[in-house]
């Protein structure tokens, strides 16, 4: 059994054995639109890797555009969550924010295709590409707010400060997780915070 969710051309799974095979095809979705890019990725290829039947998929889905919305959309679940397991119960807001971007150096490390991904999004689907952004950026908006109430940050801190600090991620992730392969992520967290705490300007 399914019932739809998300839209009306995804379904979401009630059983384990469903969830498994929506994994499975999420996870192959990923690999071939990061591959092969939208336009070039085909069902059949996501149904081939995913060892399912093409009948499985539209269990599931609808079609290559509801599948990639999908992935989408999970993809930034799973950026959130990876970030949330990696802060645990830390309490300090640099602290929170070095652990938020060494979660995401490792996560584009291990899923490089993420980049692209997002990236057609803009075109594929606008409104996924927009939501996966204003999703992280109030995410950290949340994050920064908390420290500023806590005192440790200081107090006018809100929605530009945290789309800078996305933008100073992403970015980070892509020169160093996915273009280069020996950068130390603790090293690149660490440094990030430092900027973050004390910015650019020369001190006496």
């Amino acid at each position: 059994m399914h019932s739809r969710t998300g839209g009306d051309d995804v379904k979401q799974p009630r059983t384990e054995r469903g969830r498994r095979t929506q994994r499975k095809l999420l996870d192959a979705a990923a690999d071939e639109f990061g591959e092969k890019g939208f336009h070039e990725a085909s069902i059949s290829s996501i149904t081939r890797a995913a060892g399912t039947a093409l009948g499985s998929f539209y269990t599931y889905f609808d079609s290559k555009d509801a599948i990639f919305r999908a992935l989408v959309r999970d993809m930034s679940h799973r950026v959130g969550r990876h970030a949330a397991e990696a802060i645990g119960q830390e309490k300090g807001a640099l602290a929170i924010e070095r652990l938020a971007l060494r979660s995401f150096l490792e996560f584009a490390h291990e899923h490089k295709e993420i980049y692209r991904i997002i990236d057609e999004a803009e075109f594929v689907d606008p409104a996924s590409y927009r939501r996966h952004y204003e999703t992280i950026a109030s995410r950290i908006e949340g994050r920064l707010r908390a420290g500023s109430e806590s005192g440790e940050l200081r107090g006018d801190v809100g929605e530009l400060h945290a789309w800078a600090i996305m933008g100073m991620n992403v970015f980070l992730g892509l020169r160093y997780a996915v273009w280069g392969q020996d950068a130390d992520p603790d090293a690149l967290s660490a440094e990030a915070e430092r900027l973050i705490a004390h910015g650019l300007a020369a001190r006496d």
